[in-house]
Formats: C-alpha cells, structure tokens, sequence
C-alpha cells in the first residue's frame, strides 16, 4: 500500500499502513485517515466524494449505514462511509473505505483508463 500510493499520488507523501487478511473471496476494506493541508469539513468531504465518479457515499449513522466488502463484492464502486472528523490531527479526516478487488483495481480499472484516454487525450 506504502509503494503503490507514493506512486499514484506523490513519491513524497507520508503513509503508514497495516495491512490485515479476512476470510472473504472478494474485496478489500480500508479505514483510512487523512491529514489536509487546510480545514475541511465532513459536510464538504463527503459533498467533493458524492461528485467523485464511480464513489458511492453510503454513511448514515446508524446499524448498517456503511458498505462492507462482502456487500460490496460484485460492484463497480468504490464505496466510501463513516466520515469522520479526526481529531488526533489539525485537518484530518477519518474514512472507511470498500470495493470489489478484482473490479477496481484490476481489470475495470484498465479499461476505465483506456477509455478516459481515448476520450481526452487520443
């Protein structure tokens, strides 16, 4: 996880990670925390996420208001829910994360590329 999001993102970023195995066939799970260069809120959070194409926000406080893998396997999304304000850090944010593996990540996400490419840039 380290490697692959120093080089999507930024070679210079900080990440700390643990990665954790379940007894599942499909789909991967991350809470994940985020520090911001600035204040932003959960409301503006999850506002520029339900804009994002192919996020899906599901984040209601309640029993069952967030995705898990096994709900999410078998669906194109990437789901994200519990977005929370993090207050171990000046502008940080708290997110739990899902999606199907061999969907995003694989081989959807390969042809989501090549189709963006052809429409902006070949």
């Amino acid at each position: 996880m380290k490697v692959e999001t120093k080089k999507i993102l930024d070679p210079d970023i900080d990440v700390v990670a643990t990665c954790v195995r379940a007894p599942i066939f499909v789909g991967h799970a991350e809470a994940v925390n985020v520090e911001f260069e600035s204040a932003i809120s959960v409301a503006q959070a999850r506002s520029a996420l339900n804009s994002a194409p192919g996020v899906v926000v599901v984040d209601r406080r309640e029993n069952g208001g967030y995705m898990t893998p096994v709900e999410a396997a078998g669906e194109d999304a990437v789901f994200v829910g519990r977005i929370r304000k993090d207050s171990t850090i000046e502008h940080g944010l708290s997110l739990w994360i899902v999606s199907d593996n061999l969907r995003k990540g694989a081989a959807l996400n390969a042809v989501q590329i090549a189709e963006h490419l052809v429409e902006n840039y070949l």
